[in-house]
């Protein structure tokens, strides 16, 4: 019988188990993910299953890393998701998460956008750290993310989107995220991807601001091709700033509603 241990094909025993194949090949791991679920006891193990063996505090290989950040997916899952490629218009408190989020589950390509540098009022909310002020959001992002999943293929580009650039730079994609703060740049980015790029799929942010109840924050499905998160009302005015909880919220919304496109789930 065939499986996978730690993304390497073995044969094993017809009656072979879980504890068996960590006895015979890494002994001393302490957490065994049996098709992307830790087991906490022996379980008989069926042809093709997927076995990832960690050792607390070792640092894998290159080649192990990458099935290491992977392993709680199952495998059909991932190959979406590593397929995927998804462009983010803005890098600020929405489009700096969403980033992460989606590297950390081993987006495939990720196409990134912004004019802006770091600078320290964005650390309340923002992904960046200190050692970022001063830099572009787009260089500080890929250096983030580098640091947290290497495998992810990431293309940026220093650029004020607006009216004239919008189907040049997201025609190569089919899921786009508006990720800006600016309400106009929001309008016209959704409105243009809309009316000239229809067989997009964009998810969009409205509503955000403050400290609201984190249940005020909802995804919508407002047309076949258009979803926006937030609670629609709570725009950011002096007392009522964009804070890390309420941004976060929204923000992996989004990533969550990109992923479930990606894995073909069109409904919220």
């Amino acid at each position: 019988m065939k499986i996978y241990v730690n993304k390497k094909k073995h044969d094993i025993k017809s009656n072979a188990t879980a504890y068996n194949v960590r006895d015979s090949i890494k002994k001393d791991a302490d957490v065994i993910i049996l098709n992307g679920f830790i087991i906490n006891k022996d379980t008989k193990l069926n042809e093709s299953d997927d076995i990832t063996l960690i050792k607390k505090g070792e640092q894998p290989s290159k080649e192990e890393l990458e099935h290491l950040l992977v392993s709680r997916h199952t495998p059909n899952v991932h190959g979406k998701i590593k397929k995927a490629k998804v462009a983010i218009a803005g890098l600020g408190g929405l489009g700096s998460n969403i980033a992460v989020s989606l590297a950390r589950i081993g987006i495939g390509k990720l196409l990134l956008f912004d004019f802006d540098v770091v600078e320290p009022s964005n650390l309340n909310r923002q992904q960046y750290f200190i050692k970022h002020i001063g830099m572009r959001k787009t260089d500080a992002i890929k250096d983030i993310i580098h640091q947290c999943n290497p495998f992810v293929d990431v293309y940026t580009q220093n650029i004020f989107i607006d009216k004239n650039n919008i189907k040049d730079t997201f025609k190569d994609v089919e899921i786009i995220v508006e990720a800006f703060d600016n309400p106009n740049s929001k309008a016209t980015l959704v409105n243009t991807i809309l009316s000239e790029m229809p067989e997009k799929k964009i998810v969009a942010a409205s509503g955000l601001a403050g400290y609201f109840s984190s249940n005020s924050i909802i995804t919508q499905k407002i047309k076949d091709n258009l979803y926006i998160v937030g609670d629609n009302k709570s725009e950011s005015k002096p007392g009522c700033g964009l804070m890390a909880p309420r941004v976060g919220i929204a923000a992996n919304h989004q990533a969550n509603m990109v992923l479930r496109l990606i894995l073909d789930e069109q409904e919220i």
